[in-house]
Order: C-alpha cells, then structure tokens, then sequence
C-alpha cells in the first residue's frame, strides 16, 4: 500500500501554472522554497526576486513556471485542498456509516497537519500553516469571479461537496447543508488563526481543540 501511495500525483488545475512544477527539479524547488519563504516573510512580502536568490536561480526562470505570485498561490493553495481531498479519500472509503465518515472528515480538515512523506517537496505542515494565514488573498480579488469560472477553484469546491453529500446522508432534511460543509471547513481555519493570534476571542486551542467544537456544532445542528 505504501509503495501504492507514492506513485500518487495530486493534480492541479493546469492554468495556475505555465509549466508543470512537477515536471523537473528546479520546478519541485520552487514550490518547496516558496513554502519555506512565504511562512517566514509571509505572502505580501514574498518576491519572485527574494525566491530566485534561496534556489540560486534567476528570477526569469521562476516565470516560466508561474505568471505571477498569484498563480503560484492559487497553485499552492489547490495542491493543499487536493491533498485534503486525498486524505478524506483515503481515511474514509472502508466507512461504510455517514456519522462515523463525517466524524473523520471533520478530524482531518480541523488538524493542524503533518508532513506527508509520499510528497518529499513539499511540507504539508507549513503549507497548513500558510493556508490558515493566506488563503483568503486568493480569491479577496477584482478577478476571482472570471478565476472561478476558469476553474481555479474547482479542487476547493469539489471539497465542500463531498462533505456535503455527507450530510446529506446523515440528514437528508437539512436545509443548508452546502453551507454547513462550507462553514466547516472556513471556519476551522479561522479558529486555528484566532488560536494563534486572538486567542481571548476563542473557545478552541489546547485545551478545547476545533475538532470538538465542530463535532459538538455539526452534529447537533444535523439532529433530526
């Protein structure tokens, strides 16, 4: 099985990048650098320039991987919701009960995540940590309508829906349950902000981790 995991490749939507990172070495250091680089000096501050000089590269040779900072976190940022996907995938498919699947769905999307070996290049735990911090300026654009409609978002909402169809199996007569699913996911990340940065303003943390709050949310809200 583990021999199996390895050779799993988590796919992109091909337009955030000009050429596949994947595809080479250099492109594999991009992305595992930029990583490392925008957790320390976070994305605002994070250059194509300040990146070229961590791999020893030119500047231009970044571009011809990604267009722009802002392809390369809508790349980095799909990665992590397909590699969550792969988790849900892969934690849930010998569950056959919908109340024992969604307890672990809300696990995994509510932990603060560790490095996945199967993927050496990138780390998992600090593009957690980025995607807690980040992920809203990639869609808090002018442009994230005629994104969406080329798919850029695809990965993040195929998400959302299959814990919906969740559910929807536990409660076929929730009214909302796309948003319950939506809820669970933006929310645990905003609880894991508040609980680094504002913790007075938050139940969750060490002592009451989100995937108690979530749980004790979730499943009293789906009641019949």
């Amino acid at each position: 099985m583990q021999e199996l995991l390895k050779n799993i490749k988590i796919q992109v939507n091909e337009k955030t990048f000009i050429k596949n990172p994947e595809t080479s070495e250099l492109g594999k250091r991009i992305v595992e650098q930029s990583i490392t680089l925008i957790d320390e000096i976070g994305f605002d501050a994070f250059t194509f320039r300040k990146l070229g000089v961590i791999i020893s590269s030119n500047e231009s040779s970044i571009y011809r991987y990604f267009e722009n900072k802002h392809k390369l976190l809508l790349y980095l940022t799909s990665w992590y919701w397909a590699w969550m996907e792969y988790q849900i995938v892969l934690q849930t498919y010998s569950i056959p009960n919908a109340s024992e699947k969604l307890e672990k769905i809300i696990s995994i999307i509510t932990a603060k995540n560790k490095s996945d070996s199967n993927f050496s290049h990138i780390n998992e735990k600090l593009l957690n940590k980025i995607v807690i911090n980040e992920y809203s300026k990639s869609f808090l654009t002018k442009e994230v309508d005629a994104e969406n409609k080329e798919g850029y978002f695809s990965i993040y909402k195929r998400l959302i829906t299959r814990i919906k169809n969740v559910i929807i199996q536990i409660n076929k007569n929730y009214p909302f349950p796309a948003s319950l699913a939506s809820t669970l996911v933006e929310g645990s990340l905003h609880q894991h902000f508040l609980a680094d940065h504002f913790p007075t303003i938050t139940d969750c943390g060490k002592q009451h981790p989100s995937q108690k709050f979530y749980t004790h949310l979730i499943f009293n809200t789906l009641k019949k």
